[in-house]
């Protein structure tokens, strides 16, 4: 990523919206269509890095950053409307907060990413033991996400990441705490892993 005075083109953007493209070298300032690519090619490399954060949210973010990527090459949307939408994208991206809104107790940017990338069948499977509250009206992906939450929280140790046995130890904990299989809870700690609070 570009780098002006140690900030990233992604973050001078977040700060400054479109004022921000002033900043950038005149030669790719003179040319939208450079502007356009500079920052798409940004916002992309930040998705790329923050992937493993949140998939899902991520892979929903690309998603959105092709569609106007394909607008802007289709000429299907004016200029300032696509530098608009992309900083708002960029945004987004940049805070990595996820799409919609969360049950109350899914405060954290950790529960987010467990909450949205919860697998399926993990779900099915709480759902069908009956392994968390038995309420009709009870979220199990957020029972989940909260026990996932609970158990890693008290399963870390320092410096836990690279250490076989501290993420075993996560491992086992987030396997009790989702009784899935080995695949399940492995997709569950990379997520896990990823996160910057634990």
């Amino acid at each position: 990523m570009s780098a002006f005075n140690d900030m990233t083109l992604v973050d001078l953007l977040v700060k400054d919206g479109v004022r921000g493209i002033d900043k950038l070298p005149k030669g790719i300032r003179s040319s939208k269509r450079a502007v356009a690519e500079t920052i798409e090619n940004n916002v992309r490399r930040l998705i790329v890095d923050e992937m493993a954060v949140n998939p899902k949210y991520y892979e929903t973010m690309s998603a959105v950053l092709d569609a106007l990527i394909k607008q802007r090459r289709e000429e299907a949307i004016e200029y300032e409307a696509y530098l608009k939408k992309v900083i708002e994208l960029a945004e987004k991206v940049k805070r990595g907060e996820g799409w919609g809104s969360y049950p109350a107790k899914i405060k954290t940017p950790a529960l987010r990413a467990i909450y949205d990338n919860l697998p399926e069948e993990v779900l099915e499977r709480v759902v069908a033991e009956g392994k968390y509250t038995k309420k009709p009206d009870a979220d199990p992906r957020e029972e989940a996400a909260l026990a996932v939450d609970r158990a890693t929280r008290d399963a870390r140790m320092d410096d836990w990441r690279g250490n076989p046995v501290k993420e075993n130890r996560i491992r086992s904990a987030i396997h009790g705490a989702l009784g899935s299989s080995r695949a399940h809870t492995l997709t569950v700690f990379e997520i896990v892993k990823a996160q910057r609070e634990y």
